[in-house]
């Protein structure tokens, strides 16, 4: 049985003058953490920031706002276009500020890693290995 999920999208990082620059979002699911999606954003080769987000959020983003701490998702229409807005916070600037980028991702796709996602693991029938983490907790010591 399939148990992770890969896929490669283009999405749009906005830059400090409103514009967008096309990076790839490198998108994993493992159903070994089964709430939890990955992504690593890249450019030229270089990786630029790795996020670990709920895959719940990540849906209900497509369709609503949610999000109100590091990580901020709503769906916005561009055009004949619906996106994802992504926030995420980082760590805090010098000036007391913190550092912040807002990419965009074509909402189709991202709904379609979404259904390949629930293919591995049903939403809401994600298990939680209780047993598994308490004795990886009593090994460490």
């Amino acid at each position: 049985m399939k148990s992770l999920v890969h896929k490669t999208l283009v999405v749009q990082l906005r830059t400090g003058d409103g514009h967008r620059l096309p990076v790839l979002a490198h998108l994993g699911y493992d159903a070994a953490d089964p709430f939890a999606l990955t992504v690593a954003f890249s450019h030229d080769g270089h990786v630029l920031a790795r996020w670990t987000l709920d895959r719940e959020m990540v849906g209900e983003g497509l369709s609503r706002p949610v999000g109100v701490g590091d990580v901020r998702l709503r769906p916005e229409s561009r055009g004949m276009w619906d996106e994802l807005r992504i926030e995420l916070l980082g760590d805090c600037r010098p000036d007391g500020g913190r550092h912040r980028a807002v990419v965009f991702a074509w909402a189709s796709a991202v709904d379609a890693f979404l259904r390949e996602t629930y293919s591995v693991v049903r939403p809401g029938e994600e298990g939680i290995g209780v047993d598994d983490f308490l004795a990886e907790l009593t090994a460490e010591g």
